[in-house]
């Protein structure tokens, strides 16, 4: 009896399970039927080509919002910017609208070729495509009032016009417009869903640039078809000035200080002065050229430019210094001048031997920068000691004498200073062969000049104001920015 009771019940069990799950299986089976009745009868009649507001005397309305997943390059050289987003759009077509107990309908994408959708292009754009891995990544939805969602992911490449006076020190706005291709704002009215309809994925940065701000607006754009309703978002960018301060910057400001150890080098050493000057130009070029690698040729010059060029003309300033040096004040390097009559003489008396001839040239040259004629003068000390009162008679008294010794030296006429610029700037040979033989009788030392003493102050001076005055315009010059919408006329050709 109990068996027969268990078995019962277990039959009873089974037989409900099987009674649930077909049960469950109708409606699914129903729902199913009902979705696919429902978009037979929705499209049944319905006609892709005319918009949802068709006859009605009022434009469709599209809302749009953007979330941005990445955002980069920003590509100086072709000015242009690169996001990644899900562009999210949404209208209503009362056409669509459904009863039953289902809100919304999720849909096949190969319901989007079946109806309306907006013909949503960006102005701007240059090349920008739906990512398709591992399938068409769009989402097309349907609620019961005939509300249409249609979301896609882009990755869209837009132009950016710069401009790059301030550059590396400077700000850029860059703007994404989108409208409809065909359809006037009679037609067509696009808008922003709501204050936040531009977003970005939390920690998302730029490797180049801080994001400032991204204002947004809707506006009418005149074409020659008519006008037509726009949305635009701008980016506004500063630049990061950390990169070139080290890799430019200050291996700029190394070189040209590099340059005035010329200054503490005898002029003596030409080839080492002139081989360390050409060495810090040609640094410079180097680092000009790797600098403008990924910069536009455009016809002004950017705030790198101005910072190179002023790099340049100190490097090149110092080796004409050294020219200078070398022309003006380098009147001999230490060897004995002879004129061709006394080398005559020489030979003459050393019975042809050439290097005794300069031997002795150089014993007599020395010997006579080593002549000084003394004169002895012997005040008297008293009346005693004076050679008028002194008799001949009288015996030689003791007395104070004092020794003075005095140093004559030959007068020379001396050439007045503008003449002797003027000698110099004319390349007089015979002037320059006067100054090697003064130089030579006087022993002078050609390593000591005054226009290097007064370069080792002058340049280091004068550089460190020029880099306070770059430097003050530069910062003031962006607190003075102000962001400006560039024309949509130069964006959408």
């Amino acid at each position: 009896m109990l068996l027969s009771n268990y078995a019962n019940s277990s039959y009873e069990n089974h037989d409900t399970a099987i009674w649930k799950r077909n049960n469950k299986r109708s409606i699914n089976d129903v729902v199913s039927k009902n979705i696919t009745l429902v978009l037979e009868n929705l499209l049944k009649n319905y006609e892709n080509s005319q918009l949802p507001t068709h006859g009605k005397g009022y434009p469709t309305v599209v809302q749009t919002n953007i979330l941005i997943r990445s955002m980069g390059p920003v590509s100086e050289l072709d000015m242009d910017y690169s996001m990644d987003c899900y562009f999210r759009q949404y209208w209503r077509d009362t056409r669509l609208s459904f009863l039953g107990p289902i809100r919304s309908l999720s849909l096949s994408i190969k319901m989007l070729e079946r109806i309306w959708r907006p013909d949503t292009y960006f102005y701007n754009g240059k090349h920008s495509y739906v990512h398709t891995i591992t399938v068409p990544n769009k989402l097309l939805r349907i609620s019961q009032h005939g509300d249409i969602l249609y979301s896609m992911r882009l990755t869209i490449k837009a132009k950016c016009p710069m401009e790059l006076r301030n550059f590396p020190m400077d700000r850029q706005s860059c703007p994404l417009i989108l409208g409809s291709y065909a359809y006037s704002n009679q037609q067509l009215v696009y808008q922003w869903q709501n204050s936040e309809s531009v977003n970005f994925v939390p920690g998302m940065t730029l490797s180049q640039f801080d994001l400032i701000s991204f204002p947004y607006r809707n506006f009418t754009f005149t074409r020659r078809e008519g006008d037509f309703s726009v949305l635009q978002v701008s980016f506004n960018l500063q630049r990061h000035t950390g990169y070139f301060l080290i890799q430019v910057y200050v291996p700029c400001i190394l070189i040209v200080v590099l340059s005035w150890v010329s200054f503490w080098i005898h002029r003596e050493a030409t080839s080492d002065r002139v081989g360390l000057g050409i060495t810090t130009v040609l640094t410079l070029s180097t680092i000009s050229l790797d600098s403008r690698t990924d910069l536009p040729k455009v016809r002004y010059a950017t705030a790198l430019d101005w910072f190179l060029l002023m790099s340049f003309f100190y490097c090149i300033a110092t080796l004409l210094e050294f020219a200078g040096v070398h022309y003006f004040t380098k009147v001999g390097s230490g060897e004995i001048v002879i004129d061709d009559s006394e080398w005559e003489e020489l030979i003459e008396e050393v019975g042809g031997d050439a290097f005794a001839a300069r031997q002795l040239a150089v014993r007599r040259r020395s010997s006579a920068r080593s002549t000084t004629n003394y004169s002895f003068t012997f005040p008297a000390a008293s009346n005693n000691c004076s050679g008028e009162n002194a008799s001949q008679d009288t015996p030689e008294q003791p007395c104070a004498v004092r020794l003075t010794v005095e140093r004559t030296t030959q007068t020379e006429t001396r050439v007045p200073r503008w003449r002797q610029l003027l000698y110099c700037l004319a390349g007089d040979d015979r002037y320059r062969r006067q100054r090697q033989v003064e130089a030579g009788n006087r022993g002078h030392i050609n390593s000591v000049s005054h226009i290097d003493r007064a370069a080792r102050v002058m340049f280091p001076a004068s550089f460190a104001l020029l880099n306070l005055f770059y430097w003050m315009v530069y910062a003031f010059s962006n607190d003075d920015f102000a962001w400006s919408d560039n024309p949509i006329n130069t964006l959408s050709h």
